[in-house]
C-alpha cells in the first residue's frame, strides 16, 4: 500500500504511513479527524502509548482497540485502508457524508482500490471500458451516483461503510447511515439555540490546524455563516472569493461587505476569458477522476490555485442548501405539486410558449427557467426534482448514445428506507441530495479541484451531529412561507450584514452559455466536432451536433449540456476509455 499525504502537520509528527507496534497492522489514510484529541486520550487512558501527535496513529490505535466499531468515534473526513499482515486482513473505511473518495474493484479474489480513480486506472490489468448504467446517469444528472462510476467493474465505496477482504472474501457493512425523524414539537428558539451550540463546536474543531489557514467566503449565507463563528475563534482570518464581473450576476458587493464586517485579509479573483480557461479545462480533465458536469468545476479551480498560494487550509460552506433546504428546486418542488392539478395538455401548451421566449445570455435566466420548470411539472415528482438540477431529457439521452438499457434516475427515489416516504415531501427530496447529489456532485468537485492545487477544504456544516440534527426538524423550519433554510436564516438574522440575508440565492457556476457562444467555442468545436464523435463508436454525431447548433443559434441555452459534454469527451481521451466495445 502507498500513501502520499498533504503536509498539514510535520512529517516528524507521522505525516505517512504508520505501523503498529510489531509492525502487524499498518495504515494508510486520507482526510482529518477533527476529535482524534478526545479519542486518544480515551485510548491513553486504556494504556495505548503513542509516538506521534498526528490523526493517523489515533485511527491506527482505534482500530486496534475497536477493530471496525472505531470508525463511529471519529468525526471527519476520511478514506482510511488498514492491512494486517498476520490475518491477511484488509479494511477499507469511507467518512460518513462521503467528503473524501475512495474506489474499489473487484475481481476474481483480488480487490484493487484507491482514494483516486486513476489510482486503479493505472494498473495494467483494469480494462477502461466505459459503464454504459454510469454514462446514463451522468447525462441525466450531471454526476455518477454511487455505487457506479463510468467505468465498468469500478465502484465506488459508500459514504458512512467500511469493508473487509480477507482471502478473497469480502464482507461489507455501514458504520454510519442518514435517517430522518423529523419532530414537530421542536420551535424556532429551540432549533436557533441547539444550531448555534453545534456550529460553534464543529467550527471550533475545524479550525485545528498547524498550518495557515482560511475561509471561502462568496457573500452568501453558508460561507458568511462559517466565517461569523470562525471569525469568534480567530483574531484576523484570511477570506478568499471568486467573481464573474461583467456578466450580469457580480457578486463582489456581498462578499467584500462581509470581509469588511468581520475584518478579514481579503482576496479576490475575478474569472474571465482573458484567463487561461482552455488549460484549466484540460488540467481538470487529468484531476477529476471522472468528469465533472457540473460547471461550477471551472470557478472553484481557479479558487482553490488562488486560495492555495496564501493557505493550506480553508473551511467552505458546502452542505447547509442540502440540509436545511437551500435550492430553489425544493421550492420548484412545491410550486409543481400545485402545478400537477392542471391538465397535462394546459402544462404543455404553457411549455410550447415559453420555448419562444428570447433566450438571454443570463446565466439561469428567466427562459431557462420557466422551460425548465414546465418540462420537469410533466414527469414524476422524484424524476422532476433531479431534472431540474440536471440536463439531458429521456429522449435526448437516447438520442446521443446507444444501449439496450437506459438508467431512469427517477428511480434513486426508491433506494432510500422506507420511512422517507412518511417525513414529508421537501424532507424526503433533501433525504435524496444528501444521499446522492451532495457527495457524488458538490463535494466530489470541491475535493477534487482543491486536491488539485494541494489545498484542503473543510465544510464545517458537515460535522455529522449537525446532519443528525438538520434532520430531525419539522419542513417548516426549513423553507418557511417560501423563504429557503429559514431556520439558519433566522439564526445569523442579528449577525450577519442584512444584504446577506436578503440576496438572491446565485450559483456558482460559470457563464457557459454565453462563453461557449464565444471563448470556448472553438475548444467545443474541435472536441465534439463529427470525425471525433464517429470515431466513439457509440454516440451520435449527428445528435451531438443537433446540441451544439440548437445552442449557437439561440434555440435554447443549452451551455450546461454542452459543458457535460466536453469534459466527458475530454476525460475519455486522457484516459484512453475504450467505448466502441460498449455497446
Amino acid at each position: 500500500m502507498g500513501n502520499a499525504r498533504l503536509s498539514i502537520i510535520d512529517l516528524a509528527q507521522g505525516n505517512q504511513p504508520i505501523y503498529s507496534p510489531g509492525g502487524d497492522t499498518v495504515i494508510v489514510y486520507n482526510g482529518e479527524v477533527y476529535n482524534h484529541a478526545e479519542v486518544r486520550a480515551e485510548l491513553e487512558a486504556r494504556g495505548h502509548h503513542f509516538d506521534t501527535r498526528s490523526d493517523t496513529e489515533v485511527v491506527l490505535k482505534a482500530f486496534l482497540q475497536w477493530d471496525t466499531r472505531a470508525f463511529e468515534k471519529l468525526r471527519g473526513m476520511f478514506a482510511i485502508a488498514l492491512w494486517t499482515e498476520s490475518t491477511r486482513r484488509l479494511v477499507l473505511a469511507r467518512d460518513r457524508m462521503g467528503i473524501k473518495p475512495l474506489y474499489l474493484y473487484h475481481r476474481g479474489r483480488d480487490l484493487y482500490f484507491g482514494s483516486e480513480l486513476k489510482t486503479i486506472l493505472h494498473h495494467p490489468e483494469i480494462e477502461r471500458r466505459i459503464d454504459l448504467n454510469g454514462l446514463g446517469y451522468y447525462l441525466a444528472l450531471n454526476y455518477v451516483p454511487e455505487p457506479y462510476t463510468l467505468i465498468d467493474g469500478l465502484e465506488k465505496l459508500r459514504p458512512g461503510e467500511w469493508l473487509e477482504w480477507r482471502n478473497g472474501a469480502i464482507r461489507r457493512d455501514l458504520f454510519w447511515s442518514l435517517r430522518f425523524r423529523p419532530d414537530s414539537s421542536i420551535t424556532l428558539p429551540d432549533a436557533k439555540e441547539r444550531l448555534d451550540e453545534l456550529m460553534r463546536l464543529a467550527v471550533r474543531e475545524h479550525l485545528i490546524s498547524d498550518v495557515p489557514l482560511g475561509v471561502w467566503a462568496s457573500g452568501g449565507l453558508d460561507s458568511s455563516t462559517v466565517l461569523h463563528y470562525a471569525a469568534q475563534e480567530v483574531p484576523q482570518l484570511n477570506t478568499f472569493s471568486i467573481s464573474f464581473q461583467g456578466y450580469g450576476h457580480d457578486e463582489s458587493e456581498y462578499f467584500r461587505t462581509v470581509a469588511a464586517h468581520y475584518g478579514t485579509h481579503h482576496e479576490e479573483f475575478d474569472l474571465n476569458p482573458e484567463h487561461d480557461l482552455i488549460d484549466a479545462i484540460e488540467q481538470i480533465s487529468y484531476h477529476s477522476d471522472e468528469p465533472s458536469a457540473d460547471a461550477g468545476a471551472l470557478p472553484v479551480w481557479f479558487l482553490s490555485k488562488m486560495t492555495r498560494q496564501r493557505v493550506k487550509v480553508a473551511l467552505s460552506g458546502e452542505g447547509a442548501d442540502e440540509l436545511f433546504g437551500g435550492y430553489l428546486t425544493y421550492r420548484a418542488d412545491q410550486y409543481a405539486a400545485r402545478a400537477r392539478r392542471a391538465p397535462a395538455w394546459l402544462r404543455r401548451l404553457g411549455l410550447g410558449a415559453a420555448r419562444l421566449l428570447p433566450v438571454s445570455d443570463a446565466k439561469i435566466g428567466f427562459d431557462y427557467k420557466a422551460t425548465r420548470f414546465l418540462e420537469g411539472s410533466l414527469l414524476p415528482p422524484a424524476a422532476a426534482h433531479l431534472y431540474w438540477n440536471g440536463t439531458f431529457d429521456a429522449r435526448t439521452r437516447r438520442a446521443l448514445y446507444r444501449a439496450e438499457r437506459y438508467p431512469d434516475p427517477g428511480g434513486l427515489i426508491n433506494t432510500l428506507p422506507t420511512e422517507a416516504f412518511a417525513c414529508g415531501d421537501t424532507n424526503r427530496f433533501l433525504w435524496l441530495d444528501q444521499r446522492y447529489y451532495l457527495a457524488d456532485d458538490i463535494l466530489y468537485k470541491c475535493d477534487r479541484m482543491s486536491m488539485a492545487h494541494s489545498l484542503e477544504v473543510r465544510p464545517p456544516f458537515l460535522d455529522h451531529r449537525i446532519v443528525e440534527f438538520a434532520a430531525t426538524l419539522p419542513e417548516s423550519l426549513k423553507i418557511h412561507n417560501g423563504t429557503l433554510k429559514y431556520v439558519l436564516r433566522e439564526l445569523m438574522r442579528d449577525k450577519l450584514p442584512e444584504c446577506v440575508l436578503t440576496r438572491k440565492k446565485e450559483g456558482f457556476d460559470i457563464p457557459a452559455h454565453r462563453w461557449f457562444r464565444g471563448a470556448l467555442r472553438p475548444l467545443m468545436e474541435e472536441t465534439l466536432s463529427p470525425e471525433r464523435v464517429r470515431a466513439t463508436g457509440l454516440f451520435s454525431a449527428e445528435a451531438v451536433e443537433k446540441v451544439k447548433r440548437d445552442h449557437l443559434t439561440r434555440r435554447a441555452n443549452l451551455g450546461y449540456h454542452l459543458w457535460g459534454l466536453l469534459t466527458l469527451f475530454l476525460w475519455m481521451k486522457r484516459w484512453n476509455v475504450q467505448t466502441a466495445s460498449a455497446c
